[in-house]
């Protein structure tokens, strides 16, 4: 899922591309897309853009008149910058928003529409999306440690609890737990001050370190290539590859369609947390510390 990095680089890529200019049509490849009835969509069309801002991970275009179309990605929603009427992409591409500049595509992977459309008229009705998370990257030490105490949770859904802090999805929640080198299962009501504080300020240079890479990485072109898997992350997506700062095997804990990778040596005091379906499998064979893992994979090369 694009996280506030990836929709914030979509943002300043969209804005220096459709402020001021008129939405000319949209044209919708997928019935499903479109969450809203009142005002229609209709109602946008030949309205100029007087801002595009990001709320939580949703993208929103203000048009004139006070009227908002937001956007949100979900899962596998991607947008691209194309020519002036560009054809939609037959299988994945689900809506096409006409400027006179050049046409925003979006698509999406796979065979679930979980992205989502809505026309709003009103600052008052955009409000009513806002999950109430802080903005991780604007909110002061007070505001964050408010947040992040709330509710008791681990670190890993307190992250990602859109009602807590805006913007952070599954993969740079685990970069940012790596910075700080804390586990992704430490309940928050446990956490002492100076912990709290060393979780901010990983928070905050991870998302801020990463929008500046991909900004880079884009180059004044809108960016492609968004995924939730990039080279130079610490951890996410790195099972049993060696951490960069110590060279312990990264280990993962699989929920349903969720994955949450760490290093043991880094953020569990060398402690292998357990995933349910690999322990059922192993049951005594299931390795608790990051020696025992090392042992195990000695005896499984040793066997082969």
């Amino acid at each position: 899922m694009p996280e506030l990095p990836d929709v914030e680089v979509y943002r300043e890529a969209l804005r220096a591309r459709v402020l001021g200019e008129p939405l000319e049509r949209v044209r919708l490849a997928s019935p499903f897309l479109l969450r809203t009835a009142d005002p229609p969509l209709s109602a946008a069309f030949g309205r100029r853009v007087a801002a595009v801002s990001r709320l939580g991970k949703r993208l929103v275009l203000e048009l004139e008149g006070d009227l908002f179309l937001s956007l949100h990605l979900m899962i596998a929603g991607r947008l691209h910058w194309r020519e002036p009427g560009a054809k939609l992409p037959g299988r994945v591409g689900l809506a096409a928003f006409d400027f006179p500049r050049g046409t925003l595509t979006l698509t999406e992977a796979g065979t679930k529409r979980r992205a989502a459309l809505h026309v709003l008229s009103g600052r008052a009705a955009l409000a009513g999306l806002d999950r109430g998370g802080v903005e991780p990257l604007r909110a002061s030490p007070r505001a964050f440690r408010e947040a992040i105490l709330r509710e008791n949770h681990t670190l890993k859904r307190a992250l990602t609890d859109p009602r807590l802090l805006a913007g952070i999805g599954n993969a740079y929640s685990d970069v940012i737990l790596h910075r700080a080198r804390m586990s992704p299962l430490a309940l928050t009501s446990r956490l002492r001050p100076d912990e709290v504080e060393r979780l901010r300020e990983a928070t905050r240079s991870v998302l801020s370190e990463w929008t500046e890479r991909l900004r880079r990485e884009a180059g004044g072109e809108f960016p492609e290539g968004v995924t939730a898997f990039r080279e130079g992350m610490a951890v996410h997506g790195r099972h049993r590859e060696p951490c960069p700062e110590c060279g312990a095997p990264v280990q993962r804990i699989v929920h349903a369609t969720n994955e949450t990778d760490y290093c043991p040596r880094c953020q569990t005091g060398g402690r292998v947390l357990s995933d349910r379906s690999l322990a059922r499998l192993l049951r005594d064979d299931w390795p608790r510390t990051v020696e025992e893992m090392e042992a195990l994979e000695a005896r499984r090369s040793a066997a082969k």
